[in-house]
């Protein structure tokens, strides 16, 4: 006893579109994980919302791997399938293959900032978590290590400065 075939056309109501929108993204996000660890596949989604939010799912948080080997394969394919490619095929490739790492880039900043955390699951903010700490333990020792050598040259400046009264 099902609701029946949704037509497959833009929802012109707005509320209505972004309730859609919502519930279908929650869905599809839901359907992501679920294959992944029912077939123990490596998944990877992304969603764009028309304002530009960014949605997205990558199992054990390797979104990045599973796009640079997208990236590894989908290249591969296209020099076995056109291996005359122009320079400005090639640069539009490149072009291609920074932008998607440029969105990356910033979508990890801005979780390095706290933003944007609502898609990311437990595993993935542990990860996160262990990610600035380790951060943190290093910027802390290079603190530590340059306040040491400050201080250590102090003291050099002042055993120079006593000795030369004495």
């Amino acid at each position: 006893m099902g609701r029946g075939r949704v037509q497959l056309k833009r929802i012109e109501n707005k509320i209505n579109r972004q309730v859609t929108f919502s519930k279908r993204r929650s869905g599809l996000l839901k359907k992501a994980h679920e294959i992944s660890v029912l077939c123990d596949a490596e998944v990877a989604l992304m969603i764009f919302s028309t304002k530009g939010k960014l949605f997205e799912y990558a199992t054990d948080s390797c979104m990045e791997r599973i796009l640079e080997r997208y990236e590894r394969y989908s290249y591969a394919e296209r020099q076995l399938v056109a291996t005359d490619l122009e320079s400005q095929g090639s640069w539009t490739l490149e072009h291609a293959k920074l932008k998607v790492r440029l969105e990356v880039l910033q979508k990890n900043q801005r979780h390095f900032m706290g933003e944007d955390l609502d898609t990311l699951s437990l595993k993935e903010l542990q990860n996160l978590e262990h990610q600035l700490e380790t951060a943190l333990k290093h910027i802390r020792s290079k603190k530590n290590q340059l306040m040491f050598e400050s201080i250590s040259e102090l003291q050099k400046k002042v055993r120079s400065h006593l000795c030369s009264f004495a």
